[in-house]
């Protein structure tokens, strides 16, 4: 048992040290980019970064608060799983707050005639509504969690400060099961509602606007599905490295896999479904002043491949691979193909935002320095979840974890 204990720590150790190395070489290569001569790169890459990795903790933790309301028994190791994505969101707040330094090189509408729109496409306005939404999605997915953790906690394992102080909060506030329960279900639904609008708020500010004189009534609901959709893919990655890993206690069924999957792949249409809406309005009611937009992204030289690699990673790839039930279950496959569309969603976020930034280009604005900033925001993202299933290990532990 010991010598099992002494190479689980190695592992950690082993683990944190690599995701350090990625984050400082990382932070390294965004700085460099900054005192080069294209800073706007630099940001542009963090922007995209930014809001994919938040979008996956947002959508991770909604996987939860939905199966809690609706009371799905089969999901309980994957809804606990779920919450350890929280750990991001301190870090994404903070990445958040310092966007503000690059205003100059992520909003290109700072120097453009508004033509009225300026009421709402000002940076004070923007930050402090963008500022507090998140403040207000992230508070109510801690309360879901403190409710959550205090059904699930093993009490005889206080050691830690936070677990400690979780304790001692708890025994002044929370005696009634039942009580938490009803608790915990409000904080989800209000999570759920709040995850529709403010996730709407971010994808018009901070993707849409790019472009202000182009809209899109269906780009709010576009941005919160993409991000449930990653979501659920950084959960089965989660779930099957952990399924996987022989020093884990935590193991699925096939069914379980199974069942993700299937949400997976109806989210997987969904999104494809929005991409195409937005498409078909803009035919359909024959609105030429929007097709610019579109045409720029979808025709033109060097966005139209990307678009097209985008589809097909994103949607036709996993659409013909997912009709088969029997992947659903492999979670070796599985995590590698939701890999490859989070990479996909990645750069779908430049082909957004690119256009906007980077004016007659002959190449897509994209290379290593990309990448490595990538790595970085993902070394974040592993090192913030794994402090925290280190933190609450009874997460990562099977059971049936059903608190409804």
């Amino acid at each position: 048992m010991a010598e099992n204990n002494h190479t689980v720590s190695i592992t950690k150790k082993t683990l944190f040290l690599i995701c350090l190395v990625m984050i400082l070489l990382g932070f390294g290569t965004f700085l460099v980019g900054l005192a080069g001569r294209h800073p706007e790169r630099a940001w542009q890459a963090y922007l995209t970064n930014f809001l994919l990795w938040s979008a996956i903790a947002q959508g991770g933790l909604l996987f939860s608060t939905i199966m809690h309301t609706v009371k799905a028994r089969w999901s309980g190791p994957l809804s606990n799983l779920a919450e350890s994505f929280t750990a991001f969101f301190p870090i994404s707040f903070v990445l958040f707050v310092l966007l503000f330094l690059g205003k100059n090189h992520i909003f290109p509408w700072l120097h453009l005639d508004l033509h009225g729109k300026e009421v709402w496409l000002n940076l004070p306005f923007l930050f402090t509504r963008d500022f507090f939404g998140l403040l207000i999605l992230y508070g109510l997915g801690f309360a879901y969690l403190y409710h959550s953790l205090w059904l699930k906690l093993d009490r005889s394992a206080s050691e830690g400060k936070i677990r400690k102080l979780l304790f001692q909060f708890w025994d002044r506030n929370i005696q009634d099961v039942e009580r938490c329960k009803s608790r915990m279900t409000v904080w989800a639904i209000l999570y759920m509602l709040a995850f529709a609008i403010i996730l709407s708020l971010i994808g018009y500010d901070l993707v849409m606007a790019m472009d202000p004189h182009w809209y899109s009534t269906l780009f709010g609901a576009y941005t919160f599905v993409k991000a449930f959709y990653i979501g659920l893919g950084g959960l089965i990655i989660l779930a099957s490295i952990l399924h996987l890993s022989p020093q884990s206690e935590f193991q699925l069924k096939s069914s379980q896999f199974h069942d993700i999957g299937k949400l997976f792949f109806a989210f997987c249409l969904v999104w494809a479904d929005f991409f195409y809406c937005q498409l078909v309005i803009i035919w359909y009611g024959n609105l030429s002043e929007e097709t610019a937009y579109v045409i720029e992204r979808t025709m033109t030289v060097p966005w139209s491949s990307l678009a097209w690699f985008v589809f097909i990673i994103c949607f036709i790839l996993p659409f013909l691979i997912l009709l088969n039930k029997n992947i659903k279950t492999k979670p070796q496959f599985m995590s590698i193909l939701c890999a490859v569309i989070i990479m996909g969603i990645w750069l779908e976020h430049l082909l957004l935002i690119g256009p906007a930034l980077n004016h007659h280009v002959s190449s897509l604005p994209l290379g290593i320095s990309d990448g490595l900033i990538f790595l970085g925001f993902f070394a974040l993202m592993v090192m913030a979840i794994t402090y925290f299933l280190d933190l609450f290990p009874e997460l990562a532990r099977t059971g049936d974890g059903e608190v409804n």
